[in-house]
């Protein structure tokens, strides 16, 4: 057997490599066979025969015989019997071989292989080799080798020389030695590579000749570049409760060279770096370590090589928040005063609520319990006893006893006395002549009489004396105490508005003098209150005469006649006239009301000023963002008129005021018809020109510029909710066999109800419910309706889906009236007149509300009076002292007696903790008179119906037992 190797070697190549061939060819021990060494250039072969292992140290000595090697053509057999001619013919063989290697190089070895003799330093070294490259597309590759001192360069791919003109050659002398030095670049085609390809990896390699010997360099890998489609693995939807771990695996498209992976998170880079919560595994997985609301999101897996970029399908991941309860209320008072009742407490899914889907709280949100109360037993008295004997004095008594039954539970004691006398002889009883006895007792009840006379003159005296130190003009204090009675607020019909009773022609009188702190002589007020309560009780107060300014103030009071109410314009507006005394202008059934208070305007200024209720569709108010409108519109004027002293607009408003869910600002619009913040609630500053009091229904703003104001709320969190008003309207009167119930989503503020009502009664409507409250937060969900259990064998319904919706933003923004959904039902019969049916009111993952419809439509009114509306024809203006509980002298005398500072804090800041007005005190404090503002704000949150004995005993609570709360001196009086 023979095995053929062909070397093709240029004329110029120099033969050690076929001296290398054949060495490492014959080196192998394989006897009975013969190597081919040809020159295929030249034409001319030589067969050497395998030698045994005993030719071997032979054949290594042939390299010390360097000859010239010129072609041959011996063929020997293997398998010579004779292994002295085998041993000869492979000596000649490697002499003839060793012959032509004179001016070669060998290339045997990675590692350089010298010529002995030769001198090591002049092997060649490369430069640059060859490196590890990929093919993409049908784009050919370059290799490069760079070699110095090199005489020749060649590649070497896959075990096979490279043609020659496939290389291109550079030659050039390297500067800083000198030696020779050689580029050769190659370009390797995509159809080469493919011929090998699935067998073995395609590879090429430098081999670099000199006179010293040869060099190899590394080996280069040629790659085909791809990269599939498909994933191997895609990152799947998924929904995961919050501060859950997510993990969403990816493994990608198999590819050369591998595929690298990054995440994108609603089409934006996942950046572990940036966010320590999230981290990609070795395997390419995302991992979010615990998962909050912003991970909710779209994730992409994106695989990308030099070839293509892949991406996955998206996965949602949707972060959900399970509702959980809030704390129980305290238990409400019992529903009755005697006996028993129920009490109840309530939870909200608040804490957190369902976001996201997430679940609703289970369980119930109100608990009912049975309670039971003492009921008070009022005594009543035992039947009287049997008449005693009669006596000496000519009478007989009688008793009983409060026991039949005895006061108990805070019941009532008996009226009446529990002895009774009466004389037993009916006025004949006769006496015996006078005794020793007798006398004795007439002596003891003279001299008795004659004490007491003598101590009631010693009172006189002293009575007399101590009010001679006094002012002789000392008047009860029956001026307060009939102040402070109600106060009409009934037009007068002659004209004028009659001034209150504190205010008419009476005995002199003298306002209060200020305190003063000094030596001059002082002295005291009675140890009273300030203020008389309303009752039997009785306290004086101390006046001097009045000067003859105050008897013409009272004179001009009753005359002016600028003073009359202006009921004039729509239904929506209110006039009035008013001067430096004040009034007070309502919008009747709107609860939208303007205090003027006394001084607030200017002394010797008479403005007409003008209160209006816009419609939302008739004024244009910008909303940005998650702002909503939560008031009505309100206009007061004219613009540009000169105040002394805030004036106080009150008007409903339908929001839940939590400083953690919303931001409140209150704006005005200007001259040229823009709207403005001009206030932020919580961020006032006390020398504003506006302020606010805010509470549960509605807000009192303190402004000292009369215009047009809104209240607007921007959201904060999803907590954040409005008052929405459910009412359920019907026809009075059915003529068809068509039956509709109409059902409203309104603020909750007295205006939009009162707009519904009108609308309904020019309709023929009724309310056939009463009114519920829903909350509704800004949770970009919807309002839906629906009508449940209707009686098929008596109505049908011609509703065609499972419920009616309401859009989000037609609610929020709050500028849309009206908003109802209407059910249209069908009798069967049009006898049919009972109906019973459930609708429901609900916003989607929020807060809902029920309606047990029960009635007869044809005769059934028991919630029409539910929404009586008062009269249009009231009174819109009050102006002068009529507008106020409080009369004027009384006012005055609290403001001077409580604007000082007391160093006993009975001044006005201890009036306005008792009036829960503490959380003012700043803007109190900036304020001439802080006790003014305090008392206009009392009147503007308590007109008409104000309890004045609480004021009453607030103020008077103020007192000191040592009565120095109130002190004037001699000198200012």
């Amino acid at each position: 057997m023979v095995m053929e190797r062909a070397l093709c070697i240029d004329k110029n190549l120099q033969t050690e490599a076929m001296k290398s061939e054949a060495e490492a060819a014959l080196s192998q021990d394989h006897p009975g066979e013969s190597v081919r060494i040809g020159h295929p250039c030249s034409g001319s072969t030589l067969a050497v025969p395998r030698h045994p292992p005993a030719c071997l140290g032979w054949q290594r000595m042939s390299q010390v015989f360097p000859a010239d090697l010129a072609p041959v053509g011996v063929d020997s057999r293997a398998g010579s019997s004779e292994p002295a001619l085998s041993c000869f013919l492979s000596l000649v063989s490697l002499l003839l071989i060793l012959r032509g290697a004179q001016q070669s190089a060998t290339v045997a070895n990675p590692v350089p292989n010298p010529v002995p003799g030769s001198n090591p330093d002049l092997l060649p070294h490369f430069l640059v080799e060859p490196e590890d490259v990929y093919i993409v597309k049908n784009k050919p590759v370059l290799l490069v080798c760079k070699a110095t001192p090199a005489t020749q360069i060649f590649f070497k791919c896959n075990g096979e020389w490279v043609r020659q003109v496939d290389h291109v050659i550079e030659r050039s002398t390297d500067g800083s030695s000198g030696l020779p030095s050689m580029e050769v670049r190659i370009n390797v085609s995509r159809q080469q590579v493919e011929k090998v390809f699935g067998l073995e990896e395609f590879w090429c390699q430098c081999v670099a000749w000199s006179s010293s010997g040869t060099t190899k360099s590394q080996k280069a890998y040629i790659r085909i570049a791809y990269l599939r489609k498909n994933f191997e693995q895609e990152p799947l939807a998924k929904e995961v409760s919050l501060e859950q771990g997510i993990v969403l695996p990816c493994r990608p498209p198999e590819g050369i060279p591998p595929a690298e992976v990054e995440w994108l998170r609603n089409e934006d880079l996942v950046d572990p770096s940036m966010d320590p919560n999230v981290y990609i595994t070795r395997e390419h997985s995302l991992v979010v370590r615990q998962a909050r609301l912003a991970d909710t999101a779209n994730y992409t897996c994106v695989a990308k090589n030099i070839v293509a970029r892949r991406r996955s399908a998206s996965a949602a991941v949707i972060v959900y928040v399970n509702g959980g309860w809030s704390t129980w209320t305290e238990w409400s008072v019992c529903s009755a005063s005697c006996g028993r009742g129920w009490q109840k407490r309530s939870r909200s899914c608040t804490n957190p609520a369902p976001l996201n889907g997430g679940a609703f709280c289970e369980g119930q949100n109100v608990q009912k319990t049975a309670c039971a109360t003492l009921c008070p037993v009022d005594g009543s008295w035992s039947p009287w006893s049997k008449w005693s004997a009669c006596g000496l004095d000519c009478t007989h008594w009688r008793s009983r006893e409060c026991s039949d039954p005895a006061p108990r539970n805070g019941g009532e004691e008996c009226q009446g006395t529990d002895l009774d006398t009466r004389n037993c002889t009916s006025d004949l009883c006769v006496h015996t002549a006078s005794g020793p006895e007798d006398v004795a007792l007439y002596v003891g009840l003279i001299a008795v009489a004659v004490c007491l006379l003598l101590l009631l003159l010693v009172l006189i005296l002293v009575y007399c004396r101590k009010k001679e130190g006094l002012d002789s003009d000392v008047a009860d204090s029956s001026i307060l105490t009939s102040g402070f009675q109600p106060v009409s607020i009934k037009p007068s019909k002659a004209g004028g508005v009659p001034p209150p009773p504190a205010l008419m022609p009476g005995p002199p009188r003298q306002d209060l003098c200020p305190r003063q702190d000094g030596p001059s002589p002082k002295f005291q007020l009675t140890n009273g209150h300030l203020l008389s309560p309303l009752g039997s009780g009785r306290h004086t107060l101390h006046h001097s005469s009045p000067t003859s300014e105050a008897e013409d103030f009272v004179s001009r009071l009753s005359t002016q006649n600028y003073f009359r109410s202006l009921p004039r314009g729509t239904s929506n507006m209110a006039y009035g006239t008013f001067n430096f005394l004040g009034g007070r202008l309502m919008i009747p059934n709107t609860g939208i009301s303007l205090l003027i208070p006394p001084d607030a305007i200017p002394r010797g200024k008479i403005y007409e000023i003008y209160l209006t209720l816009h419609k939302p569709e008739d004024v244009r108010l910008p909303l940005a963002g998650c702002q909503t409108l939560l008031s009505p519109i309100v206009s007061c004027g004219p613009p540009g008129v000169l105040l002394t002293r805030p004036v106080i607009l009150t008007m409903d408003h339908c929001g839940e005021p939590s400083p953690e869910s919303w931001s409140l600002r209150l704006k005005k619009q200007s001259c040229e018809g823009s709207w403005e913040d001009v206030l932020h609630l919580g961020e006032e500053a006390p020398c504003h020109l506006y302020y606010c009091q805010l509470e549960a229904g509605a807000c009192y703003v303190f402004t000292e510029q009369l215009g047009r104001f809104a209240l607007v709320g921007e959201a904060l969190s999803v907590a954040a909710a409005k008052r929405l008003k459910l009412l359920l309207f019907a026809p009075v009167a059915c003529t068809s066999l068509e039956y509709n119930i109409r059902v409203y989503c309104l603020h909750d503020t007295h205006d939009a109800l009162k707009e519904v009502v009108q609308l309904e009664k020019q309709l023929g409507g009724q309310l056939i419910q009463e009114p519920r409250v829903l909350h509704f937060k800004d949770s970009y969900h919807n309002l839906r309706l629906s009508i449940h259990d209707v009686p098929s064998s008596l109505w049908k319904s011609k509703l065609l889906v499972s419920y009616q919706e309401i859009p989000f933003y037609h609610i929020w923004n709050g500028t849309q009236q009206y908003l109802h959904c209407t059910f249209t039902l069908e009798r069967v019969s049009p006898s049919t007149s009972d109906l019973a049916c459930k609708v429901w009111v609900w916003q989607v993952e929020g807060d809902g509300q029920s309606f047990n419809v029960n009635f007869n439509i044809t005769k059934d009114t028991r919630f029409s009076e539910l929404l009586v509306l008062e009269s249009e024809g009231g009174v819109p203006a009050l102006v002068g002292p009529s507008a106020f509980k409080i009369p004027f002298l009384i006012r005055q005398k609290i403001i001077t007696s409580l604007d000082p500072p007391c160093s006993r804090g009975a001044d006005w800041r201890t009036l306005a903790q008792k009036l829960h007005l503490d959380s003012h005190l700043s803007f109190f404090a900036s304020k001439p008179s802080p006790t003014a503002m305090i008392l206009n704000l009392w009147e503007a949150r308590h007109f008409p119906n104000g309890n004045l004995s609480q004021l009453a005993a607030a103020v008077a609570g103020l007192g000191q037992p040592d009565a120095g709360l109130f002190t004037v001196s001699e000198a200012e009086c």
